[in-house]
């Protein structure tokens, strides 16, 4: 049930709905939803939560697709500020965590500049639980010792090459499908191995996900063939590799101390 405001100065709140299935928003967004006299929504927030808003609370989707925003960031920023100034409680819905690559902090700080209090409500990423969704592991004992986050969108950078063509860490690409094939390319020819296990996990977590396993040889094309499509985690390394956890749970292989 909506707890009713009694007055006073707007403010916005910044929630981090999760990876997309509904019941994985914390509680703690789920009671800023309840407080919220509009709501701006991400494509990829947990947009089933919208039917469970009462009556006479705004919704305003500022949703971007690949390809196509057609609700800039500078109008999204206008749009929090102006409902906060006007006395409104301000819920900005996103996807995933609002602070990973999720454009957030920019938000804030549109609002800190217009003296508009704000908070930041953490989300779920994407980035750790759509590959769990997927039984894949981001890290694990005798397999990766660290991973690396990458920005799709923007070149490999010498720092996420090296990270590809190291055995023992694992490489996490959000926004990455458009750009695959080159991805995987630069990667091959900086010195990744053909061989290094790819899964692209598509709508992680919902009804529709769907996994589809490569190497970084043969990836562009296996995409192709599935038609795979954002959104989607890609995840490179050997914690990709089909049946990880079931070769190293064989008895016959585990290891104690």
């Amino acid at each position: 049930m909506r707890r009713r405001r009694t007055g006073g100065p707007g403010r916005v709140v910044l929630v981090g709905g999760g990876p997309g299935a509904a019941d994985l928003i914390t509680l703690r967004g789920r009671r800023a939803l309840a407080e919220a006299d509009v709501v701006v929504t991400d494509r990829l927030g947990p947009r089933a939560l919208l039917a469970e808003l009462e009556p006479g609370v705004e919704i305003v989707d500022v949703g971007k697709a690949p390809g196509r925003h057609p609700v800039p960031q500078h109008e999204i920023n206008r749009i929090l500020v102006e409902r906060a100034l006007a006395g409104q409680h301000v819920v900005r819905l996103k996807g995933g965590d609002p602070f990973v690559f999720g454009r957030g902090g920019e938000e804030v700080a549109a609002c800190l500049d217009a003296g508009v209090a704000v908070e930041v409500v953490p989300g779920i990423s994407s980035a750790i639980s759509v590959p769990q969704a997927a039984g894949i592991p981001v890290t694990h004992r005798g397999t990766a010792a660290s991973m690396l986050l990458v920005n799709g969108h923007d070149d490999p950078t010498q720092a996420t090459l090296a990270a590809l063509a190291d055995d023992t860490t694992t490489t996490v690409v959000l926004m990455g499908v458009e750009r695959l094939g080159g991805f995987a390319e630069a990667a091959v020819a900086a010195g990744a191995p053909h061989d290094r296990p790819v899964a692209i996990v598509e709508s992680g977590t919902t009804s529709s996900q769907r996994t589809t396993r490569a190497t970084l040889g043969t990836v562009a094309a296996a995409a192709a063939a599935a038609g795979v499509q954002a959104p989607a985690v890609i995840v490179v390394g050997e914690v990709a590799a089909a049946g990880l956890l079931t070769r190293l749970t064989d008895p016959a292989r585990s290891r104690t101390g």
